[in-house]
């Protein structure tokens, strides 16, 4: 009713009835930015793209930037050019091979070009070196990249990164996740509930950010 109400507020004030439409889409937009996050950053991929050129030109004076080719390299995945961030990951992989962040993101950059047993490798070596890399971020990973091709290995690795993150809405959406796929319905049920659990007793500076995965929990156990 209230948007119905601006809706017409907005037409009589602009005498427009799509730009009305689009400044109530604007408005929910940056509503849905501040308090909930459902919508993805529009500006994300202007700065990721300045950032990467940046990088770049500074890598042509000085080849040799470890930091920058790793940074570069993780830029090159949010874009999923997986492909390209791998030249990177494996110049830095040739000169600090004991780095868990490279190595981490290399055997990621495998599991999403779909070689599922290299990507696993890597990962799980990654882990030997620093088992709390990225805050157990390569445990979940594993988990939705073999969720569909062996789901009992990859509830393993959710189980293994809720241990690790046991404070993380996402970790436990995931394994309500894997626990459906696999058909154990009551499991995904209880597990989406300890995500709502869990979401309600975080701080509300962390609400925020898992704020998404707790609304998908409601919408799945609401479903169930």
């Amino acid at each position: 009713m209230a948007k119905i109400f601006l809706f017409f507020l907005l037409w009589r004030l602009t005498g427009n009835p799509i730009l009305s439409v689009l400044v109530i889409l604007v408005i929910l937009y940056f509503i849905d930015r501040r308090f909930i996050g459902l919508t993805p950053n529009l500006a994300r991929p202007f700065k990721r793209n300045r950032r990467l050129k940046q990088i770049k030109f500074e890598l042509l004076t000085h080849p040799h930037n470890t930091s920058g080719k790793l940074e570069a390299a993780w830029l090159l995945i949010e874009k999923k050019k997986y492909t390209e961030a791998l030249v990177y990951l494996e110049d830095v992989h040739r000169i600090q091979d004991d780095s868990a962040e490279a190595t981490y993101a290399i055997g990621l950059s495998y599991l999403k070009l779909g070689n599922l047993e290299l990507g696993e490798k890597w990962v799980l070596q990654s882990l030997n070196i620093n088992p709390r890399v990225r805050y157990g971020e390569p445990y979940l990973r594993l988990g939705e990249a073999l969720v569909v091709s062996q789901p009992a290995k990859a509830l393993g690795y959710l189980q293994q990164f809720r241990e690790v993150h046991s404070s993380s809405c996402e970790a436990y959406y995931r394994l309500g996740q894997v626990y459906e796929s696999i058909g154990q319905k009551d499991e995904a049920r209880l597990t989406y509930k300890e995500t709502l659990v869990i979401y309600r007793g975080l701080p509300k500076y962390k609400r925020r950010s898992e704020r998404r995965w707790a609304l998908m929990a409601w919408l799945k156990k609401t479903q169930s």
